[in-house]
C-alpha cells in the first residue's frame, strides 16, 4: 500500500489539506500519515510553564507533547475524512519543520507530501518559505502544496514533482 505524508496545521486551510489528501487517497488505495509538528520552543516553553507549577511531580514529557498533537491530528481527521474511504494514522515529533517532514517522509516511506504554504506579495504571487522550498527541492516524489491564506480564505492547491 502506498502512503501520503499530510503536515497537519490548524485553520481552515489545515483542514482543507486533509481533505484533498483524503480524496487522493480515496482514489489511489493510500494511507495518510498525519505528522504533527511541535517546534522545539514551543514545547520547551511549555514545559517550563509546567514546571513552574509548583509541584514536584509536574513534568511534561516529550510523550505527553507527542500523544496530544496525536490526538488533536486524529480529531481532525475523524470529522473531515469521514465521508470518505481512507486509512490514516497520526504520528507527532518535536522539531524543525523542513528537517522533520524529510526525515519522518523517509522513515515512513511516503510517495507523496501534502503541506501548506503562504502566499507572500499583495499581488497574490506564490513565493515559497523556506520549508516549503526545501521540501519541493529535496524530496523525491510529488509534493502538493496548498497555498492561501486562512484569515481570507484564499487557497489553492498546486502539485509539483
Amino acid at each position: 500500500m502506498k502512503q501520503a505524508l499530510v503536515v497537519v496545521t490548524p485553520g481552515k486551510r489545515g483542514r482543507r489539506l486533509i481533505r484533498e489528501a483524503g480524496e487522493y487517497a480515496t482514489g489511489t488505495d493510500t494511507e495518510l500519515v498525519l505528522l504533527t509538528i511541535i517546534p522545539e520552543d514551543e514545547f520547551e516553553e511549555k514545559r517550563r510553564a509546567v514546571s513552574e507549577i509548583g509541584s514536584s511531580d509536574a513534568i511534561y514529557t516529550l510523550e505527553q507533547a507527542e500523544g496530544t498533537a496525536e490526538r488533536e491530528a486524529m480529531e481532525i481527521a475523524d470529522d473531515v475524512l469521514s465521508e470518505l474511504n481512507v486509512s490514516y494514522r497520526a504520528v507527532s515529533t518535536v522539531g524543525r519543520k523542513a528537517d522533520t517532514i524529510l526525515d519522518v517522509a523517509e522513515t515512513e516511506g511516503v510517495d507523496h507530501v501534502f503541506l501548506g504554504g503562504r502566499r507572500r506579495s499583495p499581488a497574490g504571487k506564490a513565493l515559497f518559505g523556506d520549508v516549503a522550498q526545501k521540501v519541493l527541492l529535496t524530496f523525491e516524489g510529488p509534493v502538493t502544496l496548498l497555498m492561501g491564506d486562512d484569515e481570507l480564505g484564499d487557497e489553492d492547491a498546486d502539485t509539483a514533482e
